[in-house]
């Protein structure tokens, strides 16, 4: 942990500032475990392996935090030689990198780092928080920058001085919380005054309930982690091939290839063979393990950032669904 972090701290049960107690610093001065301490002393939370945690080791986004450490480095730009999360990040946001560069960001469910990377590129100051250990993943792919700080955190008990960062964003992650709403509301109190905020969700509609990860969901989240995803190594390989032929069937293929439960992305990413694969392997079990996945639609979001007071509001379809706007 980076000492300039703390300026941004605050105790999530108590509101009061944060100290460092028996800090052990590396050969840059940096903190790699010791404690934070509220001010009255009744709330400790350890940091460890350089990363502060705010949340118990064994939580529900535990499918997450294996998944992550898994393909750590499977949807990095850097590893894949691809610009697809820095489009995905920027058709969502439409920020630019001049107005991110030395400006404090919030990432919510920053996974292994895909879009923490991109606003680091830009030179932003980049706050990763993530409930799962995923941050473990997060801090060794990108721990190299001076610019990120890595949390363990709730979003619901969200660490931090209400109103510090001019960016938030959250990509891909509210529907996998308990409570969508509070959780987007959550994400509001961090905001400040003309600040800019950019979620997205996977899009609820009469297409996407006919997923088979809907159906299938109900049972597989279930299975122990480790045991599905035994499955799905064994499963995948034999899908996929099956999925890519019956999208090649001439006007219907689009539709009907959706019937197999696996993440196909042939035509859609430039993604080599091999990576097809991996990201194959990694989405699939990312649909069938989440503990939640609540889609959301245009109304509900646009009427979210309504009465949250946000300004200049898009709801729009960008990949997921996305809305954006500013804080007034």
């Amino acid at each position: 942990m980076q000492t300039e972090l703390l300026q941004l701290l605050c105790c999530p049960v108590t509101g009061q500032k944060l100290q460092t107690k028996d800090p052990v610093y590396d050969q840059k001065g940096t903190i790699e475990s010791g404690w934070l301490v509220s001010e009255d002393g009744t709330q400790r939370y350890p940091i460890k392996n350089f990363i502060p945690r705010f949340v118990p080791e064994v939580n529900y986004a535990d499918s997450f935090g294996m998944q992550w450490n898994k393909f750590s480095k499977t949807q990095l730009d850097s590893h894949t030689g691809c610009a697809i999360s820095t489009k995905r990040f920027y058709n969502a946001t439409k920020w630019t990198t001049e107005e991110l560069k030395g400006k404090w960001v919030l990432d919510i469910g920053c996974g292994a780092g895909r879009f923490a990377e991109v606003a680091l590129q830009a030179g932003a100051n980049v706050v990763a928080l993530d409930y799962s250990t995923a941050v473990d993943a997060c801090y060794a792919n990108l721990g190299h920058y001076p610019n990120l700080h890595v949390l363990q955190g709730n979003v619901y008990q969200l660490p931090f001085v209400k109103e510090s960062f001019p960016y938030i964003y959250s990509l891909g992650v509210l529907q996998h919380t308990p409570d969508v709403e509070k959780s987007f509301f959550s994400l509001v109190k961090m905001l400040a005054k003309n600040g800019k905020l950019c979620v997205d969700f996977y899009e609820k509609s009469w297409k996407s309930a006919m997923l088979p990860k809907y159906w299938l969901r109900p049972l597989t989240r279930h299975i122990p982690k480790m045991r599905l995803f035994s499955m799905l190594e064994f499963m995948v390989p034999v899908m996929l091939p099956v999925s890519i032929g019956l999208g090649k069937i001439p006007f219907v293929g689009k539709t009907i290839k959706r019937i197999i439960p696996v993440a196909n992305y042939v035509g859609e990413l430039p993604l080599n063979w091999q990576q097809q694969k991996e990201w194959a392997l990694l989405d699939t079990f990312d649909w069938l393990s989440p503990e939640f996945d609540n889609p959301q639609n245009a109304p509900t979001v646009r009427g979210w950032l309504e009465t949250a007071q946000i300004s200049d509001i898009e709801v729009l379809k960008a990949g997921h669904l996305v809305g954006r706007g500013i804080k007034k």
